[in-house]
This record gives C-alpha cells, structure tokens and sequence, in this order.
C-alpha cells in the first residue's frame, strides 16, 4: 500500500507575520495621507477660486456705492434750502416756486444692493467650512454689515419718502406733479395753501433729508470696509 507524504511547510516566523502587516499598514496609511493631500489641495483651490470671486463682487460693490453716493451728495445739496422754503411759503404760499427743485430730490431713492454671487456659492454647498476662518469671518461680517443696511433702506427710509409723498398729495397742483416730469410746462405748485398740511409737508421733508444723509453715511462707512477687504485680500492671495 501507497503511503503519501505531506510536504513539509514551514511556519513563518512571528517576524515575518510584523513585517507583512507592517507593510500592509504602511501602505494604508500612506493611501490615506495621500487622499488627505489631494483633498487638502483641492480645498485650497477651491477656497481661492472662493476667494478671488468675492474680491470681485467687492469691486463691484466699492463701484456702486461710489455711485450711489454721488447720488446722495446731489439729493442732500437739492434738499438744502428747505428752511428758506419752507419760511417763504409759509408766509406767502404762492411763493412756492423753490418747492419745484425740492420735491424732485424726493422722487427717487437709490438703493445698495449687494452682489450676493460668491456668498450665495459658499452659503449653498457649505464650502465656509473650506476657507481659513480669519477669510470666512471677514466675509460674513460684511454681509452682516450689509444686512442692517438693507434693514435700513427697506424700513425707515422707505418710509420716510413714502411719508414725504402722502404729505404732499393733498397740496400739490396736478400741472405742478407733470411739471416734475416735464419741466416745460408751467403752474402753480400749490393746490392747497393749507397752512398745517405745509408744514406737515416740510417736517417730513426734513426728516427725509435726515434719512438721505444717514444711509450716505452708513454707505461711506461700508466703502470704507470694503476697501480694508480688498487690501486685505489682495495682501493675502497677491490678486493684483
């Protein structure tokens, strides 16, 4: 009868076992330090691609508020005279031909809107958690700054000019109200020489005029801001 022998296998050694997991491990670890980097990479080009966009709204930004206070500057210089109006037509209201420059300051407002692109971006995917925190919290903090504006323009001055346009309803001369539009036409300001209903009229011009000078200023204090970001940006990431 056959007998069949087994080859022999040798046992490795417990050395061998720790230095096939060794490897093994090396290799793991070394697999996620490598993934970490790529990731890290990418975190670090999206966050200056992130970046970059928002120190373009910026520009934007620092542009139309320039533009917004020019406007501003206009309006409050058309609003000036409103003590010497309102003394002219109080005692005589068909002296009311300086309520025609006055009451066209009060036609219009001119907003600050914020460019939203970049924000709206990071806010949406949750890619703050990417930028370094020193960036992410200067960016918010712009918006909250922003945020009171628009609190600002969409409540109490919006207010104040609507105030302005019911006070004047009752006392202004149709002809005078297409003479705002057309200056070619001509009549008298005045429909009614209501002396109370004036002076309503002139209070609220005046806080109107306080309302204008007030967002010129929060604007100004917001270009301000602006600018530092943009030094500070630029300083950072060498934009320019």
């Amino acid at each position: 009868m056959e007998v069949h022998h087994h080859p022999h296998v040798e046992k490795k050694k417990f050395k061998e076992y720790f230095l096939e997991f060794l490897m093994i491990f090396l290799a793991v670890t070394m697999g996620f330090f490598a993934e970490s980097l790529r990731e890290s990479i990418s975190d670090h080009s999206k966050a200056r691609e992130y970046i970059q966009s928002f120190y373009d709204d910026l520009k934007t930004d620092t542009a139309k508020i320039s533009k917004i206070v020019l406007f501003d500057d206009e309006k409050i210089k058309g609003l000036s005279d409103i003590s010497n109006c309102c003394d002219t037509v109080l005692k005589n209201p068909q002296s009311s031909t300086c309520l025609f420059g006055i009451t066209k300051n009060t036609i219009l407002n001119m907003p600050f809107q914020v460019t939203e692109r970049t924000f709206q971006q990071l806010a949406n995917t949750g890619s703050f958690r990417i930028l370094p925190k020193q960036d992410a919290d200067s960016i918010t903090k712009y918006f909250d700054v922003f945020n009171t504006i628009r609190d600002f323009q969409s409540t109490g001055f919006q207010q104040a000019q609507d105030e302005v346009r019911i006070a004047l309803m009752p006392l202004i001369n149709a002809k005078a109200s297409l003479q705002l539009i057309n200056p070619i036409l001509k009549g008298e300001f005045l429909f009614s020489h209501d002396l109370a209903a004036l002076n309503k009229f002139f209070n609220e011009l005046i806080k109107y005029r306080a309302f204008v000078a007030a967002q010129r200023s929060m604007l100004e204090a917001l270009k301000e801001n602006q600018i530092r970001l943009l030094k500070f940006f630029d300083r950072e990431y060498h934009f320019e």
